[in-house]
């Protein structure tokens, strides 16, 4: 499948099967978000996989959705603000977030890629979040990625309204 039908046919999985999702699989997924670029590659990422099923009960607690709670894996993206690059000059923007959110697109399409199902979900409470995970300060999660088999009857992709490129694009 070329990457374009990829991205057209991946949509946010919200209905999962309780299969339990095999090694493999997961570590495939890392190892496609472990290959994500960064900037002056500095890697500042680290992945938690939870299968566990007391810790992703304290991990649904910082998002309370029940369709959250049928995935059989969970994969926290958090960036790690010691180990990032920061941009000199005026500003100093810290690019941990942007080189975490790189890897995390590249587990939404990995996982879509080998026919599992996910969402991207960053409306959780970080400080639950971390106290589950027992995240050092520098540790910040960025987004939790459901990981699990798509229900196929209960889930139907949404209609993807996108801006044309003309609204959103200047040739300059």
């Amino acid at each position: 499948m070329k990457l374009k039908e990829l991205i057209e046919t991946r949509y946010s999985v919200r209905a999962f099967m309780s299969l339990p999702v095999e090694k493999e699989k997961i570590e495939y997924i890392l190892e496609c978000a472990r290959l994500s670029p960064s900037a002056c590659n500095k890697q500042p990422w680290k992945f938690y996989v939870v299968q566990d099923k007391g810790l992703l009960a304290k991990i649904h607690k910082s998002y309370d959705r029940d369709w959250f709670k049928a995935a059989p894996t969970n994969i926290i993206v958090c960036e790690d603000t010691s180990a990032s690059w920061k941009r000199a000059g005026s500003d100093g923007k810290d690019h941990a977030d942007i080189d975490a959110a790189i890897a995390a697109e590249h587990i939404c399409l990995s996982t879509a890629e080998i026919g599992l199902g996910t969402c991207w979900i960053c409306n959780f409470d970080p400080e639950i979040l971390s106290g589950a995970l027992n995240l050092p300060a520098h540790i910040v999660p960025v987004a939790i990625f459901p990981i699990g088999y798509i229900d196929e009857e209960k889930s139907r992709p949404a209609e993807k309204l996108r801006k044309p490129l003309s609204e959103i694009t200047e040739w300059i």
